[in-house]
């Protein structure tokens, strides 16, 4: 018992950073895809390509066929991809943190199928996969 009045300072920060170092274990960001599954399942068809990054961002690059609506406004722009919700959607952006919000944000309106691309569009071009300007 004295040890650890002796030292609650360090246990405190140990058990604080032993939970920092869980939380994104613990978070539920949803369903991700490789690059491989990705184009599997754009070659399959039916599939939306959900790109959440800003417009500038957008214009610098993306996925083929993508269609983008920013992260910010996607609740107010549901009504564009309602067709999609018995489809595939990949959300993309830049990392995989975006498209990971977008994924709670759709499934939550009744997406069956979303899923976010990991690693974004970074890993994408890492891998030498087709980008459109």
């Amino acid at each position: 018992m004295k040890f650890i009045l002796d030292n609650i300072f360090l246990i405190g920060i140990a058990l604080i950073s032993g939970g920092a170092l869980l939380l994104p274990l613990l978070q539920r960001r949803g369903a991700k895809v490789s690059q491989l599954q990705a184009t599997q399942y754009m070659n399959q068809g039916k599939t939306l390509i959900l790109d959440v990054r800003s417009a500038d961002e957008f214009a610098t690059g993306h996925l083929p066929n993508a269609k983008n609506i920013p992260l910010p406004e996607i609740n107010n722009r549901l009504k564009e991809i309602e067709k999609s919700k018995n489809a595939v959607v990949i959300t993309v952006c830049a990392t995989g943190v975006r498209s990971s919000n977008a994924v709670s944000v759709l499934n939550k309106a009744g997406f069956a199928q979303v899923f976010s691309l990991e690693g974004g569009t970074e890993a994408w071009k890492t891998q030498g996969m087709p980008i459109v300007k």
